[in-house]
């Protein structure tokens, strides 16, 4: 990520007159040139939105390295190329520190069944989503119910089966068309009356401009009354699936996000953009193929993904 911006800062360092060493800006030292300030200021803006970073976003992580930088100092014996790459860290992180959204400790507290609902278009890997976290949650010592309520797609149901034989969890299910909102009913009283802990409520996936969909979506909603709302994005989507968030957002009301991909994100835009847009935490990420990999997010190890060398 933001390649442009490293080449740029590369050229610089190999002419400076310091070796680059322990980070440090402050009022001592050498004062920043704030002609090359602005080349690096645009070199990032640029790279951010190449990096499929949505705009208001890009301005926000800008602006905070120039507030970081401008006017200071940076000590003699760290590089200019260091101390924006500070800033540009600090600025990063902040962004995207949404207050976090503890999966396993809200679970712990709060009355069984513990309901969450996963919303998101096709083809986005919401289905292989549930399982995966069916699988962590089942690893945790957990019992765990998946509604089949993707009742437009028979394929969404045959997936979950195929899942459920291969993880064990139960999956509750009726005939391709049924109502989903009764698929959910049924999965919810069903892990009430056999003391599950947690139920998890596949849904319909068409665009999600789709009203009808979205309709769906607080029926089931109401009739569920989920613990938590989880969107399932696709990382590799970029800016479509920030729009996709911000949909699903304002018509069903999302408390967090689930990033599929995200092995295969070169660019990371999306896990910037939709956590700074819907003002929503990311809450795991997709990071391979088999069951096991989905993992928590954590921003520092975010951060560190975002800035390795390519």
């Amino acid at each position: 990520m933001f390649k442009s911006l490293r080449e740029r800062l590369q050229q610089w360092r190999e002419t400076a007159d310091v070796e680059a060493g322990p980070e440090a800006i402050g009022d001592t030292g050498r004062k920043i040139d704030p002609k090359k300030l602005d080349e690096v200021l645009y070199d990032l803006e640029v790279g951010l939105l190449e990096n499929d970073v949505a705009f208001p976003v890009t301005k926000t992580i800008v602006d905070g390295v120039a507030e970081e930088l401008q006017g200071k100092r940076v000590a003699r014996d760290v590089s200019f190329e260091k101390a924006v790459e500070a800033a540009l860290r600090a600025a990063v992180e902040k962004a995207l520190a949404i207050p976090p959204l503890a999966f396993f400790g809200l679970l712990e507290k709060t009355p069984k069944p513990f309901v969450v609902m996963f919303v998101g278009v096709n083809g986005t890997g919401k289905t292989t989503t549930i399982a995966k976290l069916a699988h962590h949650i089942q690893k945790k010592g957990y019992t765990c119910v998946v509604a089949a309520a993707d009742t437009f797609r028979a394929g969404a149901i045959e997936q979950l089966e195929r899942h459920a034989e291969a993880v064990g969890f139960r999956l509750i299910k009726h005939t391709a068309g049924s109502d989903p909102a009764a698929v959910a009913y049924d999965a919810i009283e069903h892990a009430r009356a056999r003391s599950r802990d947690v139920v998890l409520i596949d849904t319909a996936g068409r665009m999600q401009t789709n009203q009808n969909l979205m309709d769906q979506m607080k029926k089931i909603k109401r009739v569920a009354e989920p613990h938590l709302v989880l969107f399932v994005g696709d990382a590799l989507a970029g800016n479509d699936a920030v729009e996709q968030a911000r949909q699903f957002h304002e018509a069903v009301g999302i408390d967090g996000v689930i990033l599929t991909k995200i092995d295969a994100d070169a660019k990371g835009g999306a896990a910037l953009s939709i956590a700074h847009t819907i003002g929503k935490p990311i809450v795991f990420l997709n990071t391979g193929q088999t069951y096991a990999d989905i993992r928590r997010f954590e921003v520092k190890w975010m951060v560190d993904r975002l800035f390795k060398e390519e």
